[in-house]
């Protein structure tokens, strides 16, 4: 048996949606013009429940879907009202070798600029929190700081999360490309030994592992898209499961 998953209830509440739903609900917010009232709540939470992907999964509360639109708009008035000054000088967080060139600090303590980093080259990154070891998707970069030992770390703000759950993150371990959710089609690019991101689900918490391909199940595909298993064994318990394509996010390198 691997180590046992921290459980945070609070966050694992919002971390119950899988990258297409929130890619989905993203667009919906962006459409609607209007109020967002309890009917669109209501309609929004009946579609997500409905679609093919949750199947096998837990519903979705309407409780789930208010607060992650509450939280995306709160995060959206924040990041116009604290918009960064283009005269700022960016810092191109996806080269890693940055943590190692930044320079040394002459106090023990870390070095915080206080400077918002820029995110108008709409790069999209993921952070692994230090909480609970998961992936979550970045929304925005706050600022950055370099440590005594030389190593950059960043602020970052989770996508679909408040200001209350704002960390810092090493950028050479804990900041990387976004990865890519698969679609049926792409099933042939998944093999054994590959590095995949998959969407674990239980009791306390759902949120995103990485985890290593360590045998396929191929099998026939039919009118609900791919059908085949993926015997996975996650990198932070080390425990195995079986799951299907649809938990699946590739890396961008594969």
């Amino acid at each position: 048996m691997g180590k046992p998953i921290r459980s945070r209830p609070r966050r694992s509440q919002r971390t119950r949606f899988t990258r297409s739903e929130i890619s989905q609900m993203e667009n919906l917010l962006a459409e609607k013009k209007d109020e967002l009232d309890q009917i669109f709540f209501q309609n929004v939470t009946k579609e997500l429940n409905a679609a093919s992907g949750r199947a096998g999964s837990r519903a979705i509360q309407m409780e789930q879907v208010q607060k992650w639109f509450q939280s995306e708009k709160r995060n959206q008035a924040t990041e116009v009202t604290s918009s960064p000054n283009p005269s700022e000088e960016f810092i191109n967080i996806s080269d890693t070798s940055l943590s190692n060139s930044a320079p040394e600090s002459s106090s023990d303590l870390p070095k915080d600029t206080g400077e918002k980093v820029p995110d108008e080259m709409n790069w999209e990154f993921e952070a692994r929190s230090s909480r609970d070891g998961a992936w979550y998707d970045v929304a925005t970069f706050l600022t950055h700081r370099v440590l005594s030992s030389g190593e950059l770390e960043v602020r970052v703000r989770y996508q679909g999360f408040g200001a209350e759950e704002d960390e810092w993150v090493n950028v050479k371990r804990a900041v990387r490309e976004r990865s890519i959710p698969l679609e049926s089609s792409e099933c042939r690019k998944v093999a054994v030994g590959d590095l995949v991101l998959c969407f674990q689900e239980s009791a306390e918490q759902a949120t995103y592992y990485d985890a290593h391909v360590i045998e396929i199940q191929r099998k026939l595909h039919d009118i609900r898209g791919c059908r085949c298993l993926f015997l996975i064994q996650y990198d932070h318990d080390q425990t195995e499961e079986k799951v299907n394509l649809r938990r699946l996010c590739r890396r961008p390198a594969n």
